[in-house]
This record gives C-alpha cells, sequence and structure tokens, in this order.
C-alpha cells in the first residue's frame, strides 16, 4: 500500500473518515485523529478547494458555535474502474460516496495477451473518461481489478496460471501512458474484499472475502483496511494443497491444490468427464437450480474443500464475517458446505458470532473496491 494511503490525517484518512460518517465536522476530525485544530482545517480546505469535500448545514453546538457539517459532494470527483476476469471485463464510474455508474461489461478473453487487452482498457477507459468530464466531473484515476497475483508496488503481474505473455507486464505503467491518467493495479479478490466492505459491511473490521469463479481467491480486511501482505501475496488461498486433490497438477506447476478440485474450472471439467453439457459456471450454476445430481454433488464438495482452507484461515486470523462471492457463490449448497466445515473445524471462539454468507454486493463489488482503492491511494500531491 503506498504510503499517503497510511498516514494518518492525509487527505485520504479525512476523506475516509468522512464517507465511513465517522466524522461530520473539523472538530470531530481533530478528535479523532488527535492532532491541532489548524491541522486539520488546512487539510479540510485543501480538499474543499479540490471539490473533494464540501462544508454546508450545522451540527448541534457542545457549548460553542455550530460547526458545520461536512459531506462528500455527489457531483465532485470519480474514479474510473475496471473488473478484470478471464473471459470478460466490466467497467464503470465510482464516485467519492461510493456508488457506481456509467457500468458496461464486454466479452473478452485474457489469455489473448497484455496488448489485445491494454488496446481494449484504453480504449474504453478513455472513452468512459470523456463521458464523465462531460457530464461535470473529475477523473481522479483508474483502479484495475486483475484476475492473478499482483506486485502493488509496481502493478505488475506476477506469473498469472493460463495466462502466456502476462509475467511481469507493466499493466500500471503502461495503461497510464495510454490513458493520461494515474492508474493503481491490484489483485481481483482484493478489490471484491475492499467493495464488499466498503458497500455492505462498512462496520466490520475484520473479515475474509472468498472470489469462487473460474479460479478461487480471496482478500482480506483487517482493522477496517485491505491487508494485502509484506509482497501483495495476502489471502491467496487457490494453491494452498488440499488432500483430496491427491497429485493432480495445477497450472501453477505444483500439484494437488485447491483450485483443481473446488473452482469453476476444475468442476466444468468434471461434469464434462461424466457427460454433461457445460461451457462455464454459468451452465454449473443452471444444473444445481434444476437439481443435477451430479453437479450439486460436486458443487458441494467444493464447498467442503474451500471450507476446509478456510478453516484454518478462520482459526488463525480470527475474522467476524466470511463472505462468499463470485459465480459459484450463487450455488446454496456451496454456501452451506463452506459453512458446514467452518463449524465442524473450527474453534468455537472463533465462530461464536462470524457470519458466513454470500456477498451481496453483486457484480459491481470489484468495481466499487478498485474505484474506491484508486480514489483513497491515488492521493494529489499536496
Amino acid at each position: 500500500m503506498s504510503p499517503p494511503a497510511e498516514q494518518r490525517g492525509s487527505a485520504a484518512h479525512v476523506l475516509d473518515l468522512v464517507a465511513s460518517g465517522a466524522v461530520s465536522s473539523r472538530a470531530d476530525l481533530a478528535r479523532e485523529l488527535g492532532l491541532a485544530a489548524s491541522t486539520v482545517s488546512a487539510r479540510v480546505q485543501e480538499l474543499v478547494d479540490l471539490g473533494l469535500l464540501a462544508e454546508d448545514g450545522e451540527g448541534t453546538s457542545r457549548g460553542g458555535r455550530r460547526p458545520r457539517l461536512l459531506r462528500i459532494p455527489d457531483d465532485g470527483a470519480v474514479a474510473l474502474a475496471a473488473d478484470l476476469g478471464s473471459h470478460h471485463v466490466r467497467l464503470g464510474a465510482v464516485t467519492l460516496t461510493g456508488s457506481c455508474t456509467d457500468t458496461e461489461e464486454h466479452a473478452f478473453d485474457l489469455t489473448e495477451g497484455p496488448e489485445p487487452t491494454l488496446d481494449l482498457l484504453a480504449g474504453r477507459l478513455s472513452a468512459l473518461a470523456a463521458r464523465q468530464r462531460a457530464a461535470g466531473r473529475t477523473v481522479r484515476g483508474v483502479g484495475v481489478g486483475f484476475p492473478g497475483p499482483v506486485d502493488p508496488g509496481t502493478g505488475r503481474v506476477v506469473a498469472p496460471s493460463r495466462m502466456p505473455g502476462w509475467h511481469l507486464y507493466a499493466l500500471r505503467d503502461r495503461l497510464a501512458d495510454r490513458t493520461g491518467l494515474p492508474v493503481l493495479v491490484d489483485n481481483d479478490a482484493n478489490m471484491m474484499a475492499l467493495g464488499e466492505h466498503r458497500a455492505t459491511h462498512p462496520g466490520l473490521r475484520h473479515l475474509v472475502v472468498v472470489k469462487a469463479g473460474r479460479g478461487i481467491g480471496s482478500g482480506v480486511v483487517s482493522h477496517g483496511r485491505l491487508y494485502r501482505g509484506a509482497g501483495g501475496a495476502a489471502g491467496d488461498i487457490s494453491h494452498v494443497r488440499v488432500e483430496a486433490a491427491a497429485e493432480r497438477p495445477c497450472s501453477c506447476g505444483n500439484i494437488g491444490c485447491l483450485e483443481t478440485v473446488a473452482s469453476g474450472a476444475a468442476l466444468v471439467t468434471a461434469l464434462r468427464e461424466r457427460g454433461l453439457a457445460v461451457e462455464g459456471a454459468a451452465d454449473v450454476l443452471r444444473l444445481v437450480r434444476d437439481g443435477e445430481p451430479q453437479a450439486t454433488t460436486l458443487v458441494r464438495q467444493a464447498g467442503r474443500h474451500i471450507g476446509t482452507v478456510l478453516s484454518v484461515v478462520v482459526n488463525f486470523f480470527n475474522p467476524q464475517a466470511v463472505l462468499l462471492g463470485g459465480a459459484l457463490a450463487e450455488a446454496e449448497p456451496l454456501v452451506a458446505a463452506v459453512r458446514a466445515m467452518l463449524y465442524e473445524r473450527c474453534l468455537p471462539m472463533a465462530t461464536g458470532d462470524l457470519t458466513i454468507e454470500a456477498a451481496s454486493s453483486g457484480p459491481d463489488a470489484g468495481l466499487l473496491g478498485a474505484g474506491h482503492a484508486a480514489l483513497r491511494e491515488l492521493e494529489p500531491a499536496s
């Protein structure tokens, strides 16, 4: 994570506090941050001048003058966001108040390589930026969720499975050059976790969000902030070895990984081997909804495998919630199986107040997270 996002009292921190409702006035900020009133006033005025904060209305007096209330203006800055899947690209604009607008989705195969992907992203994002500016909004930057490992410091993609040509590709810098905007690139599960936290669970401080789609990933929120770890690999459960996978070769080059028995791609392969006509996760879900026994059994088994790995995470991290997102999370047998495994294998102290449920932000969770990260971390120079 970039230093400005962590700095106490930074513009990003102030915006975060106001957006979350933790503070509503300059006096609140001074108390919350433990900073001098003059320091806080200077920072607030800077954000007001940039159009990122507004002051209007009056709050309740605590013995002196009634404070002016801070708010995030709806017509202020936006960040453009792109959520990349293995076979689709979803884009939109995210406001400082956390709404997602002007969304669009396109079918696209990332295995075609980085240059075709860059061409598509640059063209669509440039058109999106033009529409936002025409509506009178300031475009602050771009946030991108990528379905593979990303070095958060450099914005380079690092050894993604099933994606030849992407290793060490400088997606952040190349996209910034093409759009003329600052760009933040992170793993898609991280962006989903951040979006789900901001949109539906802002009061929780510790949670794990699993993205179960063609692949499997997870994002971790600790103390109310996205936790990336020392090198950006925090939350990568896909390549944890599980007993049920035995000696199955994985796309990462190892054997016996969770992905080989519990991902959408693994389920599609297994169902095809059983003679069922499936092309992707949507077909798997259709079969489960129709009560097809083989599909239902495999999805339930996938949930048990995911739950087995998550039981270690829950015992170790002790989150307040485990939220299941991605296409496969729409299958209730998978969610129920994960829940059953966590209750079976975790300490009662870790599961007593633990929420285990499907994520509820829908297809825009990744956009909301990527947009919020860009607005928060691509801070304008002071």
